[in-house]
C-alpha cells in the first residue's frame, strides 16, 4: 500500500471501545461512508506515493473541522475550494481550517504542501461534551484512560510513512506539553517543536496572522 492507502486503512479502523467520563462522548466520523469516500479522495489526490512525510500532530477533532469531513483541519468550503474536492456536506467555515489553509498557500498550495507534511492528531478521534467539543486533556480522567488509545494512535500514525525524527506540534501549551511527556517516556521523536494552535491564533492574534503564518514557515522549511 502506498502512503494515501495507509491512512485510509488506519482511518477505517479506529474506535474507542472504553468506558469514557460521565457525559463525554466519542466523536468518530470515520463510521460514515460519505466521509472515508470524501478521504479516499483526498489521500489518493495527496499522498498517492510511497514518499515520507513530516508529521504536524494537532490535538484532536472538532465537530466542524476533520468532525464532518475526517480530514484534520480541512473544513467542507476548503476542500471544496482549495483541493478541489466537491462534496455536499454543509457549507460551514471553521477557523482553524481558515488558518491551516491560508499557511498551506503560503507554502504553494496543498499540491506541493501535502507532499512533504502530513497533519494528524494525537487523539485521532474527537469529543463531545454538552453539545460542545471537547478536547482529550480537559479532563485528568478522559486522560488517563485515553492513554494507551493515544500511544496507539501515535505509533500508528508514524507507521503511516512519518519519515522525520522531528516533529511539529500545533499547541504551544497543554497539547505540547502532554506530547513532551509521552515523547520522554517512548522516544517518538528526537525533536518536538511547538506551534501556536491555528484557533488560538484565529481567536486572539487575528491581527497578527500574516506575522505568525511567516514564522511558522520558517519553522517548517527549516
Amino acid at each position: 500500500m502506498n502512503f494515501g492507502e495507509r491512512v485510509i486503512s488506519y482511518y477505517s479502523k479506529l474506535g474507542i471501545e472504553l468506558d469514557l467520563p460521565k457525559g463525554i462522548e466519542v466523536l468518530n466520523p470515520y463510521g460514515e461512508k460519505r466521509v472515508m469516500d470524501i478521504c479516499k479522495k483526498f489521500y489518493s489526490k495527496y499522498y498517492n506515493d510511497d514518499k515520507g512525510r513530516i508529521f504536524i500532530v494537532g490535538i484532536n477533532p472538532g465537530r466542524f473541522g476533520a468532525g464532518i469531513t475526517g480530514i484534520p483541519f480541512t473544513d467542507p468550503v476548503v476542500l471544496e475550494s482549495e483541493c478541489g474536492i466537491d462534496n455536499e456536506l454543509p457549507k460551514r467555515k471553521e477557523i482553524s481550517s481558515e488558518f491551516i489553509y491560508k499557511l498551506i498557500n503560503r507554502m504553494d498550495g496543498p499540491d506541493r504542501f501535502y507532499k512533504h507534511f502530513y497533519i494528524g492528531s494525537v487523539s485521532s478521534l474527537g469529543f463531545v461534551k454538552d453539545n460542545k467539543n471537547y478536547n482529550y486533556y480537559d479532563s485528568k480522567e478522559l486522560m488517563k484512560c485515553l492513554k494507551p488509545t493515544i500511544i496507539s494512535n501515535l505509533v500508528d500514525q508514524i507507521g503511516l510513512g512519518i519519515t522525520s525524527r522531528k516533529c511539529y506540534c500545533l499547541g504551544q501549551g497543554k497539547n505540547y506539553e502532554y506530547l513532551k511527556m509521552l515523547n520522554l517516556e517512548l522516544k517518538l521523536f528526537d525533536s518536538i517543536i511547538p506551534l501556536p494552535h491555528p484557533r488560538w491564533v484565529m481567536q486572539y492574534r487575528r491581527k497578527n496572522v500574516d506575522v505568525i503564518i511567516d514564522d511558522i514557515v520558517d519553522k517548517l522549511i527549516s
